[in-house]
């Protein structure tokens, strides 16, 4: 499986609780915060359901 980078690049304040979550899970805190993780269907869901929150790029 190839890897992912996964930045925020919006705040979570005001956002529904679930965004939140979602944003906790994939391990993201902080603004300009960067992850790697698996590209698999898992994580590409929550993906999608922030989308407007982070950037995705292939690490």
């Amino acid at each position: 499986m190839s890897k992912i980078k996964v930045t925020q690049v919006r705040s979570s304040i005001k956002r529904p609780q679930n965004q939140k979550r979602t944003l906790e899970a994939l391990g993201l805190k902080k603004i300009n915060q960067v992850v790697v993780h698996e590209n698999t269907p898992n994580i590409l869901g929550m993906i999608g359901k922030v989308q407007h929150l982070v950037s995705v790029q292939e690490a």
